[in-house]
């Protein structure tokens, strides 16, 4: 196999082995709502095999991004249905991640809602808001109820997104947000059955993975993690202790019969992320994180290496919506231009040339 031979990831049949991480790019507006932008964005990139969209809010609270996309209203729908049929307009296919900041936000982020979280502890920094940098508050500890009502969110946010058109979904479990924090010891405190014990801490990711494959079927839903990132605030220093936090999740979800599992971790090809891929036993996406961007040259040899099904592509992706193309023919990339990564408009978003107008 190569990376641009065809794959099954579950229910999704990619046309090639290049898929567009989730990027957060923060053009959803006020309302959260995608509009004609991020229709282009997503219609432009769809020659990769797989789209993974960016963090998409589940709930009002859960938002942790000005400028980030949700799923919670029938406009927000209506928006990513646009996407969607822009996508397969051009034969793409294309996930949803479904996001929850958890403690990575704040009120004049998410419109004035609390901030939640595992435990009562504040992340040692500060967030952007519409009102400047911030420091992080102190987040509300979720009751068991509240933690069983944020499962039932991730689950109706499922149901809206393959009712927009969406291929499937993906469950963001990583880079230190809401379920990551229940993984990691450092922002899990809790004393009931969401904390302490390996078992307890997974229980809110295995119940929020497996009750959305019920909802949706297992076949169209993937999961991302990222073990030892150590990203805000969540850390994994311990590498018996994260091995035994996310060989147990993968235990425990192997048998649902997942489209995939993501994991993000800095050696893609090492030990930690080789023992999780032979344990979940499915189709893995790899991603070698932020530290590097991914070349063509490290995702060819992560295919041919046998390491992963799939490779997550980010910055790559960002400057070259044909990357597929350039690849394949070994051409020349556009540069990113970081410092627009974020902005509000087309500009470093749906501008960057295709190899035909080089």
């Amino acid at each position: 196999m190569d990376l641009f031979t065809p794959v099954a990831l579950g229910d999704l049949e990619l046309a090639n082995r290049i898929v567009m991480a989730p990027l957060t790019r923060m053009r959803g507006g006020s309302a959260g709502i995608p509009g004609d932008l991020i229709v282009e964005h997503y219609r432009q990139r769809a020659s990769a095999g797989l789209i993974i969209t960016e963090g998409t809010y589940v709930n009002y609270e859960s938002q942790a991004f000005v400028g980030q996309p949700g799923i919670v209203t029938d406009e927000q729908v209506a928006g990513w249905r646009r996407v969607a049929e822009a996508v397969h307009d051009r034969g793409g296919r294309i996930v949803m991640q479904l996001m929850h900041g958890g403690r990575v936000t704040h009120p004049d982020v998410n419109n004035g809602h609390r901030v939640v979280a595992p435990s009562a502890v504040a992340i040692d920094g500060e967030a952007h808001t519409t009102n400047g940098k911030q420091p992080y508050p102190v987040p509300h500890a979720l009751t068991i109820d509240e933690v069983h009502a944020t499962v039932d969110d991730f689950v109706a946010a499922a149901r809206r997104a393959v009712a927009a058109g969406i291929d499937g979904v993906e469950i963001h479990g990583a880079n230190g947000y809401l379920l990551h924090e229940f993984l990691s010891p450092t922002s899990n405190r809790r004393d009931d059955e969401y904390g302490g014990s390996v078992e307890n801490r997974i229980r809110f990711v295995v119940e929020v993975v497996t009750a959305v494959a019920e909802a949706v079927g297992a076949g169209r839903v993937g999961l991302r993690i990222s073990p030892e990132h150590n990203i805000q605030d969540a850390y994994e220093t311990d590498r018996e202790d994260t091995l035994a936090v996310y060989g147990a999740l993968v235990d425990r979800l192997r048998p649902l019969g997942m489209a995939y599992l993501s994991v993000l971790h800095k050696e893609p090809a090492g030990d930690l992320a080789q023992e999780l891929r032979r344990r979940f036993g499915g189709k893995v996406i790899a991603n070698s994180g932020f530290a590097s961007p991914t070349t063509r040259d490290e995702a060819v040899r992560l295919i041919e290496g046998a390491h992963a099904d799939a490779v997550a592509v980010g910055r790559a992706l960002i400057a070259n919506p044909d990357l597929v193309e350039r690849w394949r023919g070994d051409h020349d990339e556009n540069e990113p231009r970081p410092e627009l990564f974020y902005g509000p408009g087309a500009e470093g978003y749906t501008d960057y040339p295709f190899l035909q107008a080089v």
